[in-house]
């Protein structure tokens, strides 16, 4: 470690900290620039959006670490495009080598959530950020470092591609059947007001099950910590599956609300909040309030079914409507949305046809669980010099 220095980060990166524009120039519909204010949209590694703003406050540009600054501190991101911060994110830029900062903040985050101030809240403000201090070697080993921790994230990056290109495949699919209406045989079917003959309008109940999540008491330790997924909405941004939880539930947790544990395969839509992010559970789970999960009656329906539930978001949206900018539908509400139910023979064909596909990419997000591991088993060896790298 005697090449390593000890360096504030105002030294060693630029800090943007965000400002939010007026809501009034929100939208959701992409106009202007994207916008965050936090986490809400964070992914893995890099965020969504569903807000976009025409006033344009504080910018950061694509590649800069998108850092949370408060509630919580520490969650980090890197900005897939130029985008937009509000109060709740600052933006880094590092003057040397920009993946090895992102590494180090990662690194580093449980120390830097310690320097939190705010009363209400977590929060850290621009001075105490610059104020930090990290440990920097010379720019060769920074570059090094960063060349061997960014290959395990390539991979999963290649993988993510490849997620991307089969859920399209699958949804495209589902789209000329199930919204084109061009589903084989469709030349000769008869429709009566746009509905083809022999579908029924039914409610999302009748898919099966709907359970309403539930939060064990956080006051006691010992619900946490285990190995069974607790899911909040944040875990299902952009994953077709959830395979991994920023929580999990210990036995005890799990002990004391069996009847809101959801098997493996079920389908989880938000409704409270963020409404209309919908992901199916790649292990059993339990959620928090704000989910609503299915556990279907047919297992063949699980692929027409997940994608029917993601194209009612607009409709989750509408009926959850507070008159505050906040979705809230019901579990009553939520059973009761009509959906266009196809003859059975077809949504047994769509299984049929991308049953396969769902396969592979819940393979492929194992995988990267895999890769994430052991990527984070070496970050704190490479950072704290337990292995050097030649």
């Amino acid at each position: 470690m005697s090449e390593w220095k000890e360096v504030k980060l105002g030294d060693v990166a630029d800090l943007i900290m965000g400002q939010s524009p007026k809501s009034i120039y929100y939208n959701n519909h992409g106009e202007g620039m994207k916008f965050l204010q936090g986490n809400r949209t964070f992914g893995k590694k890099y965020p969504t959006f569903d807000t976009y703003t025409t006033k344009i406050t504080k910018e950061v540009e694509k590649n800069d670490i998108l850092f949370t600054v408060r509630a919580p501190v520490g969650d980090i991101n890197i900005a897939n495009d130029s985008i937009c911060i509000g109060r709740g994110l600052a933006g880094i830029r590092a003057k040397e080598n920009q993946d090895f900062l992102y590494y180090s903040l990662i690194y580093n985050t449980e120390r830097i959530r310690m320097a939190e101030n705010g009363t209400t809240y977590g929060s850290i403000n621009k001075t105490d950020l610059e104020n930090f201090k990290i440990k920097l070697p010379n720019l060769e080993t920074q570059t090094k470092i960063a060349d061997v921790l960014s290959t395990y994230d390539k991979l999963i990056e290649n993988n993510n591609r490849r997620i991307e290109i089969l859920e399209q495949t699958a949804e495209e699919l589902y789209k000329e059947w199930f919204v084109r209406m061009r589903f084989p045989g469709y030349e000769k079917t008869k429709f009566d007001k746009g509905i083809p003959e022999g579908w029924e309008v039914r409610r999302v109940k009748d898919l099966g099950e709907v359970i309403t999540g539930k939060t064990p008491p956080t006051n006691d330790e010992e619900n946490y910590g285990g190995e069974v997924m607790f899911v909040k909405t944040p875990d299902m941004n952009g994953n077709l599956f959830t395979i991994e939880t920023e929580s999990y539930l210990s036995n005890k947790g799990n002990d004391s609300q069996p009847k809101k544990l959801i098997p493996e395969g079920s389908i989880m839509v938000s409704c409270i909040g963020t409404g209309g992010v919908v992901s199916i559970n790649g292990y059993p789970a339990h959620t928090n309030q704000q989910i609503n999960s299915i556990i279907l009656n047919k297992s063949l329906e699980r692929e027409w079914a997940y994608f029917t539930l993601r194209s009612m978001k607009g409709t989750i949206e509408l009926f959850g409507a507070t008159g505050a900018t906040m979705t809230n539908l019901s579990k009553g509400k939520f059973e009761d949305l009509k959906i266009l139910y196809p003859i059975n023979d077809l949504v047994l064909r769509y299984h049929t046809l991308t049953k396969g596909i769902f396969s592979k990419i819940k393979n492929l997000n194992i995988q990267n669980q895999n890769l994430k591991k052991q990527r984070d088993l070496l970050l704190p060896r490479l950072m704290n010099g337990t292995i050097t790298v030649k």
